[in-house]
């Protein structure tokens, strides 16, 4: 395979890898799945919580691709896909559990306008603590924030958690 086909395989496969989370946070993580994803819409008391066995789920086909592009003999552009899954698989990890929840000290603060973005439209992602009712399902590709606070607003604000310090 040369090396520009490569390249444009490993990099669509970055691309539609956010169409492809955005399917299964959206309807699976949110829908049969939530067993595993409701502990990522609670606060965490430890290291861990459910929500990550997702990441060792996702990394499956990921390992499996490479391993059968390198060893086993199969077609090489699925070394190529399974390296894409696992480029997605960092950028996210660095996004989303570095940045956005801080489950890695990082004293990076956001300051271009995507990154405040993405930034927001997961924490009011996080505002719901329900199944429903959500808004943001992906997380490289983001709805403006006042879009998503428009769409909770509309919804009547249904799971939304109180503020600390709120009355009831």
């Amino acid at each position: 395979m040369s090396f520009w086909a490569a390249l444009s395989l490993f990099l669509l496969t970055v691309a539609l890898m956010e169409g492809f989370a955005y399917v299964m946070h959206r309807w699976v993580m949110h829908g049969p799945g939530w067993f595993l994803h409701e502990s990522h819409h609670r606060p965490r008391t430890g290291n861990w919580e459910l929500n990550d066995l997702y990441a060792a789920i996702f990394a499956v086909p990921s390992f499996v691709m490479i391993l059968g592009g390198v060893q086993l003999g199969w077609w090489p552009g699925f070394t190529w896909v399974g390296a894409g899954i696992a480029a997605y698989g960092a950028i996210y990890f660095g996004f989303h559990d570095v940045i956005v929840h801080r489950r890695l000290p990082s004293r990076y603060l956001p300051k271009s306008a995507y990154m405040k973005r993405i930034v927001q439209a997961h924490r009011l992602h996080h505002v719901v603590e329900t199944r429903e009712g959500n808004v943001s399902f992906g997380f490289l590709i983001a709805p403006k924030p006042e879009d998503l606070k428009a769409e909770l607003k509309r919804r009547g604000r249904a799971g939304v958690r109180k503020s600390v310090g709120a009355d009831d």
